[in-house]
């Protein structure tokens, strides 16, 4: 089994749902982010989501954009975003990260080779926000035959086939949009957001994450009941940008504890 299976496997075994938290790589400087990742690990953290900057973040709100800019301004890419999880594996072997970025790097890069760049560094997931489920089965084969587990957005406008599609090429969890637009929007429904889990549930056994939309503790609670994974991105980001270089560790650290207690309340 991959990182990410093994994890979802243990908190099964102890009824715990999983905290996702997102970073930029390279925000708020590049010399921050492996410390930043072990601070989320030793604050309640199971899974890393790793953003790779780019100049059109399609997907990314406002507040993720800036970290993108951000890290950019410091010539933060691909290979700087490798060469960082390589880093952080020095130190932990065991918490899965997932690269989430765009197709634009890899195609750059050249897909076979950032396969194998991602499998050296010790990559467990990767989310290409642009990449058609049904034109990246090449892809996707690259990416499994090194272990690597494709991860997919499903969203409220995703339709039934397009699920099944989607579900076939996806391996170690899949990751349900809580809303319509982009990160860090308002106006979650967890009474839509339950009954779209719901369903999914019935195309597939793989883990549920559901992200986009969590603010705060009460909405990480209400999420890990109805979810197997609770994603945070642009809280977490929102966190990084609001602190200094000197307490930027420490505000990312409680935050993350009060999401993990909150998730473990539910149970």
């Amino acid at each position: 089994m991959s990182r990410i299976q093994t994890t979802f496997a243990a908190l099964k075994q102890q009824n715990k749902k999983a905290l996702i938290p997102y970073i930029t790589a390279g925000d708020p400087h590049p010399k921050y982010t492996v410390m930043l990742m072990h601070t989320l690990v030793e604050n309640g953290a199971d899974i890393i989501e790793l953003g790779v900057p780019f100049s059109d973040p399609m997907a990314d709100g406002p507040v993720i954009q800036r970290a993108s800019e951000r890290a950019l301004a410091h010539h933060v890419g691909l290979r700087s975003v490798l060469d960082m999880v390589s880093e952080f594996r020095q130190k932990d072997n065991l918490t899965p990260v997932v690269l989430m970025g765009y197709a634009n790097p890899i195609e750059a890069m050249g897909a076979e080779r950032f396969a194998d760049r991602a499998k050296a560094a010790g990559v467990d997931g990767v989310l290409t926000v642009d990449y058609p489920p049904e034109e990246c089965g090449g892809f996707v084969d690259l990416l499994r035959a090194r272990d690597i587990d494709p991860i997919f957005l499903l969203s409220p406008t995703t339709v039934t086939a397009r699920i099944e599609t989607i579900i076939k090429n996806a391996s170690g969890f899949v990751y349900y949009v809580s809303l319509k637009g982009v990160t860090g929007a308002q106006n979650l429904d967890l009474i839509e957001v339950a009954e779209r889990v719901a369903a999914i549930r019935t195309k597939t056994d793989l883990p549920v994450g559901v992200g986009f939309g969590v603010r705060d503790a009460a909405t990480a609670k209400a999420i890990a009941e109805i979810a197997d994974a609770v994603v945070v991105g642009s809280r977490m980001v929102q966190t990084v940008e609001q602190s200094t270089e000197e307490n930027v560790a420490a505000n990312l650290a409680k935050l993350v504890a009060e999401l993990r207690y909150a998730i473990d309340v539910v149970n």
